[in-house]
């Protein structure tokens, strides 16, 4: 998967997220995709960068992908 089709689903997760869950979702997201994101050696600042969103989050994304070797997803929130 391409560094730039993962920044547009971390867009549409974040955007269409209720407000209250947003961080909630990019956790989710880099629990989903940390390993595609770590086997490709992506930056997590330059998927924040291409997703158009705060700097800031570049930590909370960091936290989803090292819960993703210890946390599984169930189905429904995919």
């Amino acid at each position: 998967m391409k560094l730039e089709e993962l920044s547009e689903i971390l867009k549409d997760k974040y955007q269409n997220a209720p407000k209250n869950e947003r961080v909630v979702n990019i956790h989710i997201f880099g629990i989903e995709y940390g390993e595609i994101i770590k086997k490709n050696n992506y930056k997590v600042s330059q998927i924040i960068k291409l997703a158009e969103m705060k700097k800031s989050y570049t930590v909370e994304l960091s936290k989803g992908i090292k819960l993703s070797q210890f946390a599984k997803l169930k189905s429904s929130t995919r």
